[in-house]
């Protein structure tokens, strides 16, 4: 099981007119892609993606992009919410299994995957199963080791003293002691889990009928089978995946804001990528539009078609323009001497004439249109537009910047 039903509050505008696991990212691809590649790489092919909030585009790129042959019972399917337990929808992650329990019942599986739907990183989840099965545990959570002064950031796993019962599960502490083995580290909630469907089953059902809790697996499930003594920790430094480098081994981006969904494509672009989507070994797989090939065009001197440091996709055009240090969506058109730099510009976005974009973030169709500057005057921009924390500012789809 896929959940895939997150707003994504915190990486609007991006997520006004989709949901968060819809959202473009490296060019060709959408968030949730990684989980599916993830779990398609591994040979689990019976998927259900459970959606919610403003889905028409997610459940359209996964009924159109993930095709699976129904020969050997495979399939990648969304699942809308039903309203099959009552008139509401999906009120939290545990909720949302809850309610789609005939999906469970259907398949009568002796073990689920439950992933997260929008997080960037490369993972063999049958090392996990495998170290599930082999525990008896009610529950496996993939945790990753970062340092013990982030813990306010993150779910925690606190684990006993052989390193792999979690002793505690809780959200954002100010305090938690380090690792047994490390002891300036900490396990961060990876929101991957690995559930014996017996233990997932008594669990949601015994939270389905607590008028106190919020239904939520992290919040609620996880410390529940905890006090059971019925968890373990998964150590994700531990996963091998084939083709992975030294430098994007054990990568993992939590890209739930403007600011993190920016540094995570800063990541794919530099000269050795901290995370190299050239992995063949471990594809990330998505529909690929049939485009022409990119187009430079123009050498003179101050109207060149030139990209730099940059990934740049089929049907992009840069007409006597420069990209420095930019991704390049599908269908992005930069017209003559016009300057895009360290920005990310998504499906068919245009920047026309004399324009100039700096440390920015274009929606999908977006059209910035002749001489207009966009991340030069932070003044300026924070008039206008939305403008991240970190100072990237992010253009809504469709609009037209004069």
């Amino acid at each position: 099981m896929v959940l895939a039903g997150g707003e994504g509050k915190r990486l609007a505008p991006l997520t006004a007119d989709r949901a968060k696991p819809a959202v473009p990212f490296g060019g060709n691809y959408r968030l949730v892609d990684f989980a599916l590649s993830n779990l398609v790489n591994a040979n689990y092919r019976r998927i259900v993606v459970l959606t919610q909030y403003k889905s028409h585009s997610l459940d359209r790129h996964i009924s159109l992009t993930w095709r699976m042959s129904p020969m050997l019972g495979s399939y990648v399917t969304p699942v809308p919410a039903q309203m099959r337990r009552g008139p509401r929808w999906f009120v939290g992650s545990a909720d949302a299994i809850y309610q789609n329990y005939n999906l469970i019942a259907d398949e009568r599986p002796d073990h689920i995957i439950v992933f997260g739907a929008d997080h960037i990183y490369r993972m063999d989840p049958r090392q996990m199963v495998e170290q599930h099965i082999a525990s008896g545990a009610g529950v496996t959570v993939a945790g990753i080791r970062v340092p013990r002064d982030q813990a306010f950031q993150f779910g925690v796993i606190e684990t006993a003293p052989d390193g792999r019962r979690i002793a505690a599960f809780r959200e954002k502490p100010a305090e938690t002691p380090g690792l047994p083995d490390s002891p300036d580290e900490i396990y961060a909630s990876m929101g991957n889990y690995v559930f014996t469907t017996e233990a997932l089953i008594e669990a949601i059902s015994t939270d389905a009928h607590d008028e106190s809790s919020r239904h939520d697996l992290g919040g609620n499930i996880i410390p529940m089978l905890v006090g059971h003594g019925e968890a373990e920790v998964y150590d994700f430094a531990a996963n091998h995946v084939p083709g992975a480098t030294d430098r994007d081994r054990g990568y993992w981006r939590d890209v739930g804001t403007i600011d993190a969904y920016y540094a995570a494509h800063m990541d794919l672009i530099a000269v050795h990528p901290i995370f190299n989507m050239y992995n063949a070994d471990w594809p990330i797989h998505s529909w690929i539009d049939p485009l022409p090939p990119a187009k430079f065009v123009f050498d003179e001197d101050g109207r060149r078609g030139q990209a730099l440091d940059s990934m740049v996709c089929a049907g992009a055009v840069l007409s006597g323009a420069t990209a420095r240090r930019s991704v390049l969506s599908p269908g992005a058109h930069l017209h003559s001497f016009s300057s895009v730099e360290d920005s990310i510009l998504l499906h068919g976005a245009h920047v026309h004439r004399n324009a100039v974009v700096r440390r920015a973030i274009l929606d999908k169709n977006v059209q910035v249109t002749e001489g207009v500057e966009i991340g030069v005057d932070p003044a300026a921009d924070r008039e206008r537009f939305h403008v991240s924390e970190g100072g990237i500012v992010v253009i809504p789809k469709g609009q037209v910047v004069e």
